[in-house]
């Protein structure tokens, strides 16, 4: 089993902003295209604190901690200017007029500064603010050349920028101003806070209108156009109406002349409202609203980082991106064809994710952080649990793709931190406890379909161990049940039809807690794993320990058979996944992926892909490229005896300066340095040398030279490459260096044996002039 890899990363948008033309979001981290892929990402040596994008789309600015303003041709991810913000401490808000050329920052200091970006330089210092100013805005109408800002005072301070003068304060609010929003004529303005209150002012006479209580801390306020039918929300006039988002984590419609909530949006049936929890530390709450008026959307940012999509003028959700960026507890596949992964943060909420488009559902039901998955055979129906006691079954439609959750049930008396799926069909769920016992939950037979919530009730309930369980498994006949606890031991269960649930036996062996437990789908044994960083395979016949697979260096978290139950995958604190054969207990592959605990681990139905998911907020699709491997090799040999018998032909045609080529790219030294040694008689011999394959000369010729045998041949090519090839070419071949450096002592070596033989040479010429033949006369 041969894996690539895939990674998903879950990012925080901090602060975001959504370019004209509505193809990208931006946020304080990184960029994002507006279908989820990342574009680039602006690196700033300092931190980031916030940006503004200017109306046009054409440049973005950057303001960060060092008190450094930064003006950046996003498009090309290039800083074009930079310049210090004169500001004492760091800016606290930014933005853009109407006609892109001026650019208003307010500082910690309580001061504002305009900038022409086009001129660059500064125009305005604005003093008077007290405390940070955390909100500056421009009136619509550039011809009123008018500033307004909010600081700590909670005023709303109005600046003539023809004299750069406060020329008015507008009080209200006895909190600090999140947002401001203009009518279209510009002659009317609604101004929220969080001390629960919107004003509706008059900017002819700059009198508050009315002041409208919305009975919840509000970030984002958004006057609605007059001119798009709003009748589904239940806009039926022509008056002022406005949009609030706030602590509540719903979108309502006011009407400003009447002060009434005309249209509140629907929650989920599965989140509590918002009177039965605080408002504080409401996940949904939002923090953030955006209107996109090129395809009448909204755009709001909830407490935990995600950005949704909204469509006027029904407020249905369109499009949702998830920001929270936490550890990844559990992940799962899921659908049809594996298509989706659902995903446990460190969070009471799901999500879905479509793996080809990266789109997201978040599902709200758990009231704690979501502890662990399982999924049913046919990929539609899944199973979670949490620290909140309970138990949820979810349903995703084969056709929209949607998940509602259709059962839930409680009775566990701690966090319900393992659960398992029935295997053979949907009837019954197990799950394991802080509790130390172990439940076993009947499904209703129309479970997935429609309808409100079952309430589930469990049919057994059995003290399992004596600490928390940490995992439960199914066996693939739906006959046992294994469980892992922290008390060091497994304990295999017998599921009766009764309903009852009865031990068989206890496998003990691992030195600290066992951590995972998974039944082999072909075998009958046991995979566990545990903190002593050692997986175990166990019999279920005597429950005595078959083989120990180590390599871990931390514990050991979960564990999966795959390859048809011929191989383990094992995750563990240490970040890594591997791959173990289990006839030979090898580990055949280490994946290093993750820079923190592996914590999830499943393999698809085909068994061709898998998922992890890790403390490092990555989720890490792989998928198994064995037999893509084996076709390639395969083909590779194929190719390579084709060549071979190609270059027998050519050696036997006596065409050798083809058969050198072919021979050099099969790399067959020993063949090169025979046809070498035929085409070296050639008086152009240097000629049929194909210059391209030079370096592969090169590389033979150190090869050679080591022989004495091969020397002369060797050195004849030396002599060939030497001549014509200049040296700066010679040295940009890899390995240049190091292979002249292997010739010089074999070439001097070779040089001294001739010199001795030329030298003896000469003495055996010198002895057979002087010789004469015994009994000859002398001359």
């Amino acid at each position: 089993m041969t894996i690539t890899k895939i990674t998903l990363n879950l990012t925080s948008p901090l602060f975001f902003q959504i370019s004209k033309d509505e193809k990208y979001i931006f946020c304080t981290c990184v960029f994002f295209l507006f279908v989820n892929k990342m574009y680039f990402h602006v690196s700033c040596l300092n931190i980031l604190l916030l940006f503004f994008l200017r109306c046009d789309d054409e440049m973005l600015v950057t303001a960060s901690r060092a008190l450094l303003l930064k003006q950046w041709d996003w498009r090309q991810a290039n800083c074009t200017r930079s310049w210090r913000a004169i500001h004492t401490v760091p800016v606290a808000s930014m933005t853009f007029d109407s006609t892109s050329t001026l650019l208003a920052t307010g500082g910690c200091d309580g001061t504002i500064k305009l900038w022409d970006v086009v001129k660059q330089y500064c125009t305005h210092n604005l003093k008077g603010s007290s405390g940070v100013v955390h909100l500056v805005q421009f009136h619509p109408n550039t011809d009123l050349l008018q500033l307004f800002s909010s600081s700590l005072d909670c005023g709303i301070r109005i600046w003539d920028l023809r004299s750069s003068q406060c020329v008015c304060v507008l009080q209200s609010h006895y909190s600090a101003v999140t947002s401001l929003s203009f009518s279209p004529d510009g002659n009317a303005m609604v101004s929220s806070g969080r001390d629960k209150i919107c004003t509706v002012w008059d900017l002819k006479t700059r009198k508050a209108k009315r002041t409208v209580p919305v009975y919840e801390a509000v970030e984002g306020v958004i006057i609605l156009p007059g001119s798009t039918d709003l009748a589904e929300i239940r806009v039926k006039s022509k008056d002022l109406h406005f949009i609030t988002a706030g602590s509540k984590g719903v979108l309502r419609v006011w009407e400003a002349s009447t002060a009434r909530c005309v249209y509140t949006q629907t929650l989920p049936s599965t989140l509590p409202s918002a009177s039965e929890e605080d408002e504080n530390d409401n996940p949904r709450s939002l923090t953030y609203l955006f209107h996109l008026p090129a395809s009448a959307r909204l755009a709001t940012v909830t407490a935990e980082h995600n950005i949704l999509l909204y469509q006027l003028p029904a407020l249905t959700t369109q499009q949702q991106f998830v920001g929270y960026s936490d550890e990844v507890l559990d992940v799962k596949f899921l659908g049809k064809g594996d298509s989706h992964i659902v995903v446990a943060t460190n969070s009471c909420q799901l999500k879905v994710f479509e793996l080809l488009t990266n789109s997201c559902q978040i599902l709200y039901g758990h009231t704690d952080t979501v502890l662990t998955l399982d999924v049913f055979k046919k990929g539609s129906l899944f199973a979670s649990c949490a620290k909140d006691r309970s138990v949820r079954v979810w349903h995703m439609d084969s056709d929209s793709g949607q998940v509602r959750c259709v059962a839930q049930g409680s009775g566990h008396t701690n966090a319900v931190g393992s659960i398992s799926c029935s295997r053979m069909k949907a009837s019954f769920v197990a799950t394991g406890s802080q509790d130390c016992t172990v439940k076993v939950w009947d499904l209703p037979a129309d479970c997935s379909a429609e309808g409100g919530i079952h309430q589930l009730t469990a049919r057994a309930t059995e003290k399992a161990h004596d600490k928390d369980v940490n995992s439960v498994a199914v066996s693939p006949n739906d006959k046992l049940l294994a469980s892992g606890s922290q008390d060091r031991t497994a304990k295999l269960w017998s599921l009766t039809v009764e309903g009852t649930v009865s031990l068989l036996g206890v496998f003990r062996g691992h030195r600290r807690g066992v951590w995972a437990v998974c039944f082999s789908p072909v075998d009958q044994v046991l995979a566990t794993t545990s903190a002593d960083g050692t997986a175990k395979l166990w019999s279920l016949q005597d429950f005595s320990c078959l083989k120990t697979f180590e390599g871990h260096d931390a514990s050991v978290l979960k564990v999966i058979f795959v390859s048809r139950g011929t191989q383990l995958l094992t995750s563990g604190s240490d970040g890594l996944v591997k791959l173990w054969t289990i006839k030979t207990n090898e580990c055949v592959k280490t994946l290093d992926a993750h820079q923190d605990k592996v914590w999830g681990l499943h393999a698809s139905r085909k068994d061709d892909k898998m998922v992890t998911g890790s403390a490092d907020s990555n989720i890490t699709v792989w998928s198994d490229v064995t037999e893509i491997e084996l076709a390639e090799e395969q083909a590779k040999q194929e190719d390579q005896i084709l060549k071979q018998q190609e270059l027998s032909n050519l050696l036997h045609g006596k065409k050798y300066l083809k058969a050198l080529g072919l021979a050099i790219s099969l790399d067959q030294p020993h063949t090169v340095l025979t046809v070498i040694k035929v085409i070296q008689k050639f008086p152009s011999f240097f000629l049929l040398f194909s210059w391209i394959h030079s370096e592969s000369l090169l590389r033979y010729c150190v090869v050679w030279n080591a022989n004495a045998r091969n020397c002369l041949n060797a050195q004849a090519v030396l002599q060939v490459l030497l001549t014509h090839l200049p040296p700066e070419e010679l040295l940009q071949y890899q390995g240049a260096r190091s292979h002249l450096e292997g010739l010089i002592p074999y070439t001097e070596r070779h040089m001294q044996r001739i010199g001795r033989l030329l030298q003896a040479s000469m003495f055996l010429n010198y002895m057979w002039q002087k010789m004469r033949v015994a009994g000859a006369p002398s001359r």
